[in-house]
């Protein structure tokens, strides 16, 4: 799996209804992900595998 790192855009595959998140903070296994539907969640990684959301940066809109 990529590292996580603050700033990467990220999802739960076991809570879709979460929306999409941006990643606040990674502390070893501990993730602080701002959810759209959920708000800021600590996640712990060991236990729920996020998975980045791709982005193509080179997109302005």
């Amino acid at each position: 799996m990529t590292p996580l790192s603050p700033g990467m855009r990220v999802r739960n595959p076991n809570r879709p209804d979460w929306g999409a998140g941006q990643v606040q903070s990674v502390i070893g296994d501990r993730v602080t992900v701002n959810f759209e539907h959920a708000g800021k969640l600590l996640v712990n990684t060991a236990v729920v595998a996020l998975e980045p959301i791709e982005t193509d940066r080179d997109v302005v809109w």
